[in-house]
């Protein structure tokens, strides 16, 4: 089945950088919700913590270091999954509802449907599916998609002290971003991402892609290369059968008993 969004009822997340303040509050709301155990880490010189999103992590503050005439300053970036209207994990998927969109245009998962392939993984150009725990399932934020249905706002934009996470009727959200002067990410990108930032700086800078795509290249392998594989396999099985049938199997040759018996 084809993914199909109502871009008219579509909801999701505003996020203005400009007023991020690093607190990191989305991240234990987020934690608390959806009953994910505390990451184990390490002092690695950084205020960054974790370093990276981890399967039982599905938003984290990114700390960016940012020198402008000699003076240094911070940037924070929310990182999550983008929700994106052309969702490059939903194309690769082979299990179907592993991953779905809801009537809000999120894209949630369903670890129980998962097969651990990781196809997510290479299709997505934001690098954000993980895997992990005893049954190497799929993690990701998926909005707070139970919240949601239940009329609530996401945990993390509740949870945010300075409305830097914004949730919303999407269109909703870029209008006023627009009337606002932000220079927005994300309005147009892979058929509109469901998470659009308003940046301070290029895309780049933020460890973002400038021109977000789906990676053709996984395609080709799902779609080409590896049926074309499994075609040749089950091809070969099928000619050593026809041989079989055909001919019957192999024998020695008489060649052998000629050896033995020929000469006196």
């Amino acid at each position: 089945m084809a993914d199909t969004i109502n871009q008219a009822a579509r909801k999701g997340f505003l996020v203005d950088t400009s007023r991020c303040i690093g607190c990191r509050s989305c991240q234990v709301a987020c934690k608390q919700w959806n009953k994910l155990e505390a990451d184990k880490t390490s002092n690695k010189g950084t205020f960054e913590n974790p370093r990276d999103l981890t399967p039982a992590l599905y938003n984290r503050i990114k700390f960016i270091e940012k020198e402008t005439s000699g003076e240094l300053s911070w940037l924070f970036f929310n990182e999550r999954c983008m929700h994106c209207g052309d969702a490059g994990c939903m194309k690769v998927c082979p299990s179907p509802g592993a991953l779905y969109r809801t009537k809000e245009g999120i894209v949630a998962f369903n670890k129980e449907k998962c097969i651990s392939c990781k196809y997510c993984v290479s299709a997505c150009p934001f690098n954000i599916p993980r895997y992990g725990g005893a049954e190497e399932k799929v993690s990701k934020c998926n909005l707070c998609a139970d919240r949601i249905g239940g009329g609530m706002t996401p945990a993390c934009a509740k949870a945010c002290p300075t409305e830097t996470l914004k949730y919303g009727k999407r269109s909703d959200l870029i209008a006023t971003a627009k009337a606002a002067k932000k220079t927005l990410y994300g309005e147009n990108d892979l058929n509109g991402l469901g998470v659009v930032y308003a940046l301070e700086g290029p895309p780049e800078q933020y460890g973002l892609p400038g021109s977000p795509n789906i990676p053709m290249s996984i395609f080709l392998w799902k779609d080409v290369i590896k049926p074309l594989g499994i075609l040749g396999f089950w091809g070969s099985i099928g000619a050593m059968l026809l041989h079989y049938v055909a001919i019957g199997p192999k024998k020695i040759d008489d060649d052998e008993e000629e050896k033995g018996g020929g000469h006196e």
